[in-house]
């Protein structure tokens, strides 16, 4: 059993800690917000994610994880000192370093013997270094340490399963017995291990990012093409899929992504390419690209009703950014809300879960608790969020309920040919129109 400090319990840093103590770790996870930890010490989680809850009260009761505010006691007999906290975007794209700052400098202040500190936030090229430097001269006394690099590579709604069954573990350090410890830490995830350097790490996760998001895009901007010549996206990347180069991953044509990683990380990736005085010309189009997808939105609707939304009533069918989370980070749904009050009309909106995080996000949107509430007395209905509940709603039902049978669906989760035939006024992004052309 080894002993492991995680700094930070957001996202990363709650699966990471509970993840370790199911693998039979003592971890004590820490926080500087008071009300999160004693949150978490009464069973309450700060996120939702599936099958997380379960796994932190198990650990919990099982002693192999606790949660503190205090960097004494999370370094007590520790041997690895994960940081995983925030790393907003901050000015020109830039990623905000300020919270890994901190939690370096604290941890310096209160190691009292040997540690691997390692970076588990998203964090620039050249940072493992910055936080050594840190690291060394807050100490009040010389003590060793090494800096390893180990990104995350989770995706929220199936974090657990992510991190259990990686694809790849990748450790980077200027210290081989450092990163060899730390590569034995992630043994029982029987998953290929790479080992590098610190800036080869921290650039693999940024390119991994980078590259998935441009998938999105571009998959996002042929669907435009699609659309035009009367081609279906869908069945397009289908057949793409297939061909092991392209894999049929991160091919869904609809709204775009948003949270709280790719946006901030495409950003970042491109600042650090014009600080070295390079041109990223791709990784500024992905980034166009992508939110001209969520702009288009309220253009649609109106053409669909007749163009005009001022005085309509438009209904949203999801708020978070993705299905199977409450992330409220970059949703879609803020930005398509906003356009479309904008434009005069008035929002409502349903989601399984994120009701509560989405509320101080849009605070002129009617937010409901459930679906048909939702799509009563709505001109038309917006699908942003592709929860496998909305696959499943009895459409016929909707459609009595709705003051017109319109519906854009930006995510593709209906068949348009079924849509048709209810007597919808349905369109999707990239999928041929009702005479089979665009």
């Amino acid at each position: 059993m080894k002993q492991i400090c995680v700094v930070g319990v957001g996202y990363v840093g709650l699966v990471t800690g509970a993840c370790f103590a199911d693998l039979g770790n003592r971890v004590i996870a820490l926080d500087v917000d008071e009300k999160r930890i004693a949150n978490l010490n009464n069973g309450i989680m700060p996120i939702y994610e599936p099958g997380l809850e379960e796994l932190v009260k198990r650990n919990v009761k099982a002693g192999r994880l606790t949660f503190t505010t205090s960097y004494a006691d999370a370094l007590k007999g520790a041997e690895f000192a994960f940081i995983a906290v925030g790393t907003p975007e901050g000015v020109d794209g830039a990623a905000d370093l300020q919270y890994v700052e901190v939690a370096a400098r604290s941890l310096a202040q209160h190691m009292t013997a040997p540690l691997i500190v390692i970076n588990k936030s998203t964090v620039p090229i050249g940072t493992g270094d910055w936080v050594a430097d840190i690291v060394k001269s807050a100490q009040p006394k010389p003590i060793d340490f090494a800096v390893v690099s180990c990104p995350e590579f989770l995706r929220e709604g199936s974090a657990i399963a992510d991190f259990m069954s990686p694809h790849r573990n990748v450790i980077g350090s200027l210290d081989k017995d450092a990163a060899n410890k730390v590569a034995q830490l992630h043994l029982p995830l029987r998953a290929p291990i790479v080992i590098t350097d610190l800036r080869t790490a921290e650039m693999i996760k940024y390119a991994s990012n980078a590259f998935l998001a441009a998938k999105i895009s571009f998959i996002n901007e042929l669907a435009d093409v699609c659309e035009a010549y009367g081609a279906d996206v869908k069945e397009v990347a289908a057949g793409m899929g297939y061909d092991a180069r392209i894999g049929r991953y991160f091919l869904d044509a609809g709204l775009g992504w948003g949270g709280s990683c790719f946006p901030k990380d495409v950003q970042a990736l491109a600042f650090m390419a014009k600080q070295k005085g390079l041109n990223p010309r791709i990784l500024n189009d992905v980034v166009d690209v992508n939110y001209d997808r969520r702009r288009d939105v309220p253009k649609q609707v109106e053409q669909l009703l007749g163009g005009n939304l001022k005085g309509k009533t438009v209904g949203m069918l999801g708020l978070a950014f993705k299905e199977n989370t409450d992330d409220m980070r970059d949703a879609p749904s803020v930005d398509i809300s906003n356009a479309l009050i904008a434009a005069g009309a008035k929002v409502r909106a349903y989601d399984p879960v994120a009701r509560e995080a989405a509320a101080s996000h849009m605070p002129a949107v009617e937010i409901v608790a459930d679906v048909y509430e939702m799509a009563k007395g709505c001109d038309a209905l917006v699908v942003v969020t592709p929860w496998n509940e909305f696959k499943q709603i009895d459409l016929e039902k909707v459609k009595g309920l709705l003051k017109s049978p319109v519906i854009y669906d930006g995510r593709n989760i209906y068949d348009p040919a079924r849509m048709y035939e209810m007597g919808f006024t349905y369109r999707a992004i990239g999928r041929p129109s009702k005479n089979g052309r665009g």
